[in-house]
Parts: C-alpha cells; structure tokens; sequence
C-alpha cells in the first residue's frame, strides 16, 4: 500500500502542498475569467463604465463603498488564495495586495475617491478602453501562467 510506506508527516507536506497548487491555480484562473470579462467590457463599452462611475460619484461615500467591497473582496479572495512571493506568480499576488489597499482606501478616505470618480466624463471614455487592454494582457498572462508547460 503506498500510504503505509511514507511517513505521516511526508504525506501531510504533499497533501498541502498539492492542495495549496490547486487553490492558487484556481485562483489564477479566477482571475484570469475576471480580467478577460472586464477587459472586454471596458473594450466594447467604455460609455458604460463612465455612466457606471459617474452613478457611484452621485451617490457620494456609499458609491465608494461600494466600489470598496468590490475591490476589498476581489483582492482577499487572491491574497487568501494565492501567496506565491516568487517567480512569475508573483504578479497575481502583488495585483491582490493592491486590490485590498484600493479597497481599504476606498473605506478610510471615501472623500479622495468621490473626487476621483467625479472627474470621470463621457469625454475620458477611452480610459477605459486603455484600461480593457491593459485587463486583457493580464487575462493572457494569467492564462500562460496556470497552462504553461
């Protein structure tokens, strides 16, 4: 039997080992889904995405908040997931931190990011088409990482 011949502790470290590989690989493509969906969506609709940030900046500090939970929550979800501090991989881990600093700003000076969101006009739309390329290039880096050979 081969689980009678490794040592318990053997077995334990390649359990979580394998067990912390799928959670960071799913977690690449969690990702990877998320940038491709916003990357396309900024693509094809960047009028969209400015009346969406323009009904946040309305709403003042809840419509930070909300953009705060969205950012909070996406970011948690990698760090949580996905704690490789070396090689490539690390590029998802630091996109995670950054998410759950822009998230936690969002909560402890909502007034910078209603100033932010206040800015964003219909004549600035094509931000956000340089922001669905810029999505999209980390959707296909993602990918690369989690299928490479």
């Amino acid at each position: 039997m081969y689980g009678a011949s490794v040592p318990t502790a053997d077995r334990r470290l390649r359990s979580s080992y394998h067990v912390d590989g799928l959670m960071e690989e799913a977690t690449q493509v969690f990702a990877a889904i998320s940038f491709l969906v916003i990357g396309v969506s900024h693509l094809g609709q960047p009028r969209a995405w400015v009346a969406f940030y323009q009904a946040l900046a309305a709403r003042g500090t809840p419509g930070v908040f909300l953009e705060g939970f969205l950012c909070l929550s996406f970011g948690a979800i990698i760090v949580a997931f996905h704690n490789v501090w070396h090689g490539p991989a690390l590029v998802l881990t630091l996109i995670g931190w950054s998410q759950v600093l822009k998230g936690a700003g969002r909560f402890l000076a909502p007034q910078v990011a209603v100033r932010i969101m206040e800015r964003i006009s219909p004549e600035r739309a094509w931000y956000f088409r340089i922001g669905g390329v810029v999505a999209l290039v980390l959707s296909g880096f993602l990918w690369w990482l989690r299928y490479r050979l």
